[in-house]
């Protein structure tokens, strides 16, 4: 009889240890995998602000030369302004609301680049100069970089 209850009791022990275990290294994975996503948009929020960054160095070498084109350097001021009035952090990234305010001003932000770099092929001297090509390097690293991301 004696046997049989310390059967038993081993038994029960022997399964809630089990469970236990096996539950933690779930919640364990997805802590890590929670910490990962945490670090990826990390990255990214780390490259946008890199990319505005460089904005006004651009805006500035493209109206040295090209300063006919206001309306597009007024455009490309904008959506800086933009991306800048939304603050990026970890309340942005958990409202659905302002994340889409976020992101919408991030896509702005890329067409009006776009366009000025489209801009930026009708003047030959604005190309060959070292600062403009500089500033084109470092904002196709940054896009590279926000895709890996």
């Amino acid at each position: 009889m004696k046997t049989k209850i310390h059967l038993e009791l081993f038994l029960v022990v022997t399964l809630t240890l089990a469970s236990l275990v096996s539950s933690n290294c779930g919640y364990n994975t997805i802590q890590e995998e929670d910490e990962a996503i945490t670090a990826s948009w990390a990255e990214i929020l780390n490259q946008y602000q890199r990319r505005a960054d460089l904005i006004p160095n651009l805006v500035n070498t493209v109206k040295g030369y090209a300063s006919q084109e206001e309306k597009v350097l007024i455009e490309i001021t904008k959506a800086r302004a933009g991306v800048g009035s939304i603050q990026a952090d970890e309340k942005t990234l958990n409202n659905p609301e302002l994340f889409k305010k976020y992101a919408q001003a991030q896509t702005q932000m890329t067409s009006a680049l776009s366009r000025l770099l489209v801009v930026a092929e009708n003047y030959p001297q604005l190309k060959s100069n070292e600062n403009f090509r500089d500033l084109q390097a470092q904002l196709e690293r940054n896009r590279k970089q926000n895709h890996r991301s």
